[in-house]
């Protein structure tokens, strides 16, 4: 490594090549080490894990994962279609707002949907005042509460990439099917759905990671997933070994989604060409039809975004009036303080590999760099609590090879410390730093690197006075979309953070576990107020190129 930024540093092109395999590999190594356990798996913990938990964890994983996909390709594209495709009362504003449930994490949702809903909450102190004590309600604490709170949470996602294609692909073969005498629902289902379908599969993969990634949620609603197993293993044993290898089976349903995308996808590749983003001319509603439009994109913004955070807020407010919140205002500080320190630490070392990393395929050879540059990346495809346990598989194999070669004491690389989970954040959120970078990286012309190389600026310096001013733009996008991950994560931090280092996200964890949700809405609100920054701005571009 030394020798690579002496290299680097004298601006040959090995030396760069040098530093992005390395960066690879250094990332890549805690999800190899965990896919590798699977080769040595111990028969005594899969026999035990059968005998007690594993089936229901199976069961329940895979019900929840095709729930949740249902109903975000349902609530997404159904969105996506109405907004593009008509006009009614308040759409223009509804094309964004839809998308506040992004700044939403599913925790928070969650315990806000048991606190209402739940067996002790109003909603149903209600009903049962109305219809009496023995009147039927569903179980809200159970699997399908589970995927209704992920439904409202993450169809953005779906909602986003289904709209952004029916955006992008001209009207002309929409049209001229409207012109051969088809219907409307005729050429929707024959033109517009093969031309959004990759993008629904896309967005229904991202919706599955991000089930897979979370185990506060599901504990909330007494579901168990394979992610609870592996936590409840690890922070109730410590038994790496189980841990890891009950970790594989999130890396294998990960690996399933990825594929049953590809499967969806296909071997779509529909373009059009003839006219750019021109998307498909929307015809006015009027009415009932109207009415019902905007009554049931105001209900899904109510239920997702507007009612939660004014419950939070209206808690917030009775809470820090209260002989309670004086020490919950004064722990405050403190995780706002752990919180914001790991972020910063998370922003600087990503937007710094990330700038290495665009920079290495402008100066290193262009196939290995680009090669290392998607190696880097596969973090994010990769489940938190899979990233964590890969992790400390890594930094105890670092350490007992130490420890062996008398470089260093047995425990010296130790799972409970900041660096360590600095690190396991790089791993998972280097890529939304790297594609950001990469972006503004090519906004910036061949022609002018090597005009700066012709005229002797080594790269370093090319790097720095070129490069790196002309992606300003992009470098301030990618310490947001960074930052803003950083400080939603749970899973991560709950597996690796040191002892006593409590994070907003863990305080909110450990409140809404104990019930006390009205004291939990303080740090929430921080959570989403500091989420909905990208959202924000996502928000304002989609505004400003709405048709």
């Amino acid at each position: 490594m030394r020798l690579a930024i002496t290299r680097l540093a004298g601006g040959g092109q090995r030396g760069w090549t040098s530093v992005a395999v390395v960066a690879a590999i250094v990332v890549a190594v805690p999800v190899l080490m965990l896919a590798s356990s699977i080769l040595t798996p111990s028969g005594e913990v899969w026999s035990q894990q059968w005998r007690t938990r594993l089936p229901g964890e199976l069961r329940d994983t895979a019900i929840l994962l095709v729930g949740v996909a249902v109903g975000t390709v349902v609530l997404g594209a159904g969105l996506a279609w109405l907004v593009s495709a008509y006009r009614f009362p308040g759409s223009r504003q509804f094309g964004w707002m839809l998308i506040l449930p992004l700044a939403m994490p599913s925790y928070i949702l969650g315990f806000l949907t048991l606190s209402s809903v739940g067996r002790t909450g109003p909603v149903q102190d209600w009903w049962r005042d109305r219809f009496g004590t023995d009147a039927w309600f569903p179980d809200v604490e159970s699997l399908g509460g589970a995927i209704v709170t992920f439904t409202l949470v993450l169809y953005p996602y779906v909602y986003l990439l289904a709209r952004a294609a029916l955006r992008d692909q001209a009207s002309g073969a929409y049209q001229a099917a409207r012109t051969l005498g088809a219907t409307r629902s005729e050429a929707s289902r024959r033109i517009v759905l093969p031309l959004v379908r990759p993008a629904i599969a896309a967005g229904v993969a991202v919706v599955m990671m991000e089930t897979l990634t979370d185990f506060a949620t599901v504990q909330y609603f007494g579901v168990d997933t394979v992610s609870v197993g592996v936590f409840r293993i690890w922070r109730g044993t410590y038994d790496r070994d189980a841990a890891s290898q009950i970790a594989t089976l999130v890396l294998a349903f990960a690996l399933l989604a990825i594929g049953l995308e590809r499967v969806a996808r296909g071997r779509a590749r529909f373009s059009q060409t003839g006219a750019t983003g021109a998307g498909i001319e929307p015809s006015r509603l009027r009415g009932g039809r109207a009415a019902l439009a905007t009554g049931a994109c105001t209900a899904m913004v109510l239920a997702a975004f507007a009612g939660p955070v004014v419950r939070l807020v209206v808690w917030a407010v009775q809470e820090q009036q209260s002989e309670r919140g004086t020490p919950l205002i004064d722990q405050y500080p403190e995780y706002l303080a752990n919180s914001l320190q790991l972020v910063a630490f998370t922003v600087v070392a990503c937007i710094g590999v990330a700038v290495v990393l665009a920079n290495a395929q402008r100066f290193g050879r262009p196939r290995i760099t680009q090669w290392a540059t998607r190696v880097t990346a596969m973090g994010y495809a990769v489940p938190g609590p899979v990233v964590a346990i890969g992790v400390i598989l890594a930094v105890v194999g670092l350490d007992e090879l130490l420890g062996r070669a008398g470089l260093a004491l047995p425990g010296a690389v130790r799972t409970g410390s900041l660096l360590i989970l600095v690190y396991a954040y790089v791993v998972r959120f280097l890529a939304p730093g790297l594609t950001a970078v990469e972006a503004g990286m090519g906004q910036v012309s061949e022609e002018v690197t090597a005009s700066a190389r012709t005229l002797g600026a080594p790269p370093l310096e090319t790097a720095r006075r070129i490069h790196l001013p002309l992606s300003r733009s992009s470098l301030l996008a990618a310490t947001v979309l960074v930052g803003v991950d950083a400080l939603k994560e749970l899973p991560i931090v709950l597996l690796l953070r040191p002892f006593g280092f409590d994070t907003l996200p863990v305080w909110v964890y450990n409140l809404a576990s104990e019930s006390r949700f009205q004291q939990a809405a303080l740090p929430a609100l921080s959570i989403i107020v500091v989420a909905l920054l990208p959202v924000a701005l996502l928000a304002r571009r989609l505004d400003r190129t709405d048709p």
